[in-house]
């Protein structure tokens, strides 16, 4: 279908405009130039004729003699004469613009011409001319003027003005035959060109269309089509760069292709459910085991909004907090007897904005995790009863006469000593335990950090004291209070402060220390543990805070190895956190914050 929009149609209509535009100027240009040229020759003509005829010696002698009255017969017919041989109107005027003889009517009907601009510029300048509508002829004449002189110029002024007259149609008429002829020639050259420009425009245009449809066919899947070039100008230039443009496209394409299968096949066979959502929370994709963990099919959830597809308004509150905080948003939840870790996680920009939704199913590693800390309560519970018999026995031994005392003695002391590290390995046990499994509920309550460290340190202060080592209490003013459980808190202390005492050497100093560190945690107030004793060693440090690890050198100080576990547990149920910081051989400090009051109103 013809289409004007096309760009061979505004090429075309654009340069046949201009040309329109440029021959009707030129050809208006023209036809004036010929007009001036033609009217300037009729001038000049006109002004030969005008000067001849003045130089007649017969009229100025007669002017001189005035002999020459107005309307006077042998005047009249010479004036007539030279009318019908020049075909114009001729006069003869005097000076004063008295009318002597007229070619065209009667001199005495005539009205006094002195006021006439062509007579007045005639007698001042030598010349005069004027274009005016004639009262006498009733048409527009052009008037040219001259002079005429004494037989002797230096006797004296002009004597009169002689005067030729010309209709305009006259002029005119000489001229439009050369103006008629500049307009055809035109017209003619504008349709030549225009042609020309329709022409020019479909040898421009025809390549464009040509890519176009290539590249409406490589839209369509027909990668292989290409163009062949066949000029060596700008547009041959255009389909050569067109056709290397469509083979790197086309591996482009290939390679992307490529990528999605693997990643389908990625997706297809993760053990964790994927979901894109986008900025509405539609979903535009989902893999078999999001599917399966949600029971949809993954063919009826496209474009599905993600509240629909979960069904679960804990689901969608996770993605609800991701969209608003624009970050990361995760949790686990309970859901359909199964234990989900969703994770949330917005990516893009507005308004390509997505949401990268995974679905991670716990339910193994935590029924796993329930059994350890079943199988550590049970063998702890196991435990207390035989430990209970040996103290027994231990007291009874003790009370008895034996054949050896010193030997009686000392075997008594061993097994009171194993039975004390069974006693605190099982408290232990069962206070992680209980930890770990949320079944010791915390007392929380505003509480002066002075509160906390004072009583745990006063009651290490004799061991310490015995082993020559100097414990010091550095409390920062102006700290606020912290909420949380004292009691537990302060075993929290007592465990860093007594593994102080067992890892420093006579002479060397404990400080227990609280502060505030707004830049690094503004609602929180920090408790540290400082020493001078031996330190841990870089690779044993990341894992001090694991059940039942010990630094090597640590073993033979005794423990069960469950303070720190038993301490990072509370503080991170109190919503803190807690580190360690250590050079070998120069000593450890050991930090843990607690939020303060004005953060939990």
């Amino acid at each position: 279908m013809l289409s004007f929009q096309s760009l061979r149609w505004r090429i075309a209509f654009a340069y046949a405009a201009l040309i329109v535009v440029i021959m009707v100027g030129l050809t208006v240009y023209l036809t004036r130039q010929v007009q001036d040229v033609a009217q300037e020759n009729v001038r000049q003509t006109l002004l030969a004729d005008a000067r001849l005829l003045a130089s007649n010696r017969l009229l100025r002698s007669g002017l001189v003699e005035a002999r020459w009255q107005p309307g006077a017969a042998e005047l009249v017919d010479m004036v007539t004469e030279w009318g019908d041989l020049l075909d114009m109107r001729v006069t003869v005027i005097l000076a004063d613009g008295v009318v002597l003889a007229e070619s065209f009517r009667d001199a005495m009907e005539m009205e006094d011409h002195a006021n006439r601009k062509e007579i007045i510029d005639a007698l001042a300048e030598g010349v005069g001319e004027s274009t005016r509508f004639s009262r006498t002829t009733s048409m527009l004449m052009f008037y040219i003027a001259v002079p005429i002189l004494p037989l002797a110029p230096a006797d004296g002024e002009p004597l009169g003005v002689l005067r030729l007259a010309l209709p305009m149609a006259t002029v005119n008429a000489g001229v439009a035959p050369m103006q008629t002829a500049v307009i055809v020639g035109g017209v003619i050259a504008a349709l030549l060109t225009t042609l020309l420009s329709f022409f020019i425009a479909e040898r421009i245009a025809r390549p464009v269309r040509r890519l176009t449809s290539v590249a409406t066919q490589m839209s369509q899947g027909q990668w292989g089509e290409r163009l062949i070039p066949t000029r060596q100008d700008e547009v041959g230039q255009l389909i050569r760069a067109f056709n290397r443009m469509a083979e790197r496209l086309q591996m482009q394409v290939g390679f992307l292709q490529h990528e999605r299968q693997r990643l389908s096949i990625v997706l297809e066979n993760m053990a964790d459910g994927v979901l894109i959502l986008d900025a509405d929370g539609n979903v535009q994709m989902i893999n078999p085991s999001a599917a399966r963990l949600l029971h949809v099919s993954t063919q009826r959830v496209w474009n599905v909004s993600f509240p629909q597809v979960a069904r679960d308004h804990r689901l969608v509150e996770v993605w609800r907090r991701s969209q608003q905080s624009d970050q990361p948003e995760e949790s686990i939840l309970e859901v359909d007897r199964r234990v989900l870790r969703i994770v949330s996680t917005p990516f893009g920009e507005t308004p390509q904005r997505g949401y990268n939704v995974i679905l991670q199913d716990l339910t193994q590693l935590r029924r796993l995790e329930t059994v350890r800390r079943d199988f550590i309560s049970n063998i702890s519970h196991e435990l207390r009863t035989p430990l209970a018999s040996l103290r027994a026995l231990v007291e009874t031994l003790r009370d008895g006469a034996l054949d050896d005392p010193p030997a009686a003695q000392r075997f008594l002391d061993r097994i009171e000593t194993e039975v004390d590290a069974l006693a605190q390995m099982v408290q232990e046990l069962l206070e992680l335990s209980r930890i770990e499994s949320g079944r010791v509920p915390l007392r929380l309550k505003p509480t002066p950090l002075s509160d906390i460290i004072l009583r745990p340190v006063e009651r290490l202060l004799p061991q310490a004291e015995r082993a020559h080592i100097e414990l010091i209490v550095d409390l920062q003013g102006g700290v606020p209070p912290v909420m949380a459980d004292a009691e537990r808190v302060q075993q929290v202390i007592t465990n860093l402060v007594h593994n102080a005492i067992k890892h420093t050497p006579a002479g060397g100093t404990i400080t227990v220390r609280s502060s505030m560190q707004p830049e690094l945690f503004p609602d929180a107030a920090i408790v540290s543990v400082s020493d001078t004793g031996e330190g841990i060693p870089s690779d044993d440090l990341p894992r001090i805070f694991e059940r039942f690890y010990k630094v090597d050198r640590a073993r033979s100080a005794g423990g069960t190895g469950l303070g720190l576990a038993i301490a990072k547990h509370i503080v991170q149920a109190h919503q803190g956190d807690i580190w360690a910081q250590s050079i070998e051989g120069r000593g450890s400090t050991f930090s843990f914050f607690l939020p303060i009051v004005n953060n939990n109103p």
